[in-house]
């Protein structure tokens, strides 16, 4: 039995690092592209911020340019009504 293992320990430890260097490329696999995936989350997380601040600051122009009635008729769009008044 031992002339066996003695006879396939090379193959044997061949295939024990080839496990091992398996598993350390999965693991390094993973790593990275959650590095990736993160990376991404943040570069669409602040084009969106972009985006809002940029709708912000053109609300702030347009409404800087109207006179007091003219944004009190604007809001009238968007803000909801109480219960029992407006349309039905």
């Amino acid at each position: 039995m031992i002339a066996i293992i003695e006879r396939f320990k090379g193959y044997l430890i061949a295939i024990g690092a080839a496990i091992v260097t398996l598993i350390a490329v999965y693991v390094r696999g993973r790593s990275t592209g959650r590095a990736i995936e993160r990376q991404e989350r943040e570069t669409q997380i602040n084009k969106q911020a972009d985006e809002a601040r940029q709708i912000v600051q053109e609300v702030r122009n347009e409404t800087a340019s109207m006179d007091d009635a003219a944004v009190a008729a604007d809001l009238e769009r968007w803000v909801r009504k109480p219960a029992g008044q407006g349309r039905r």
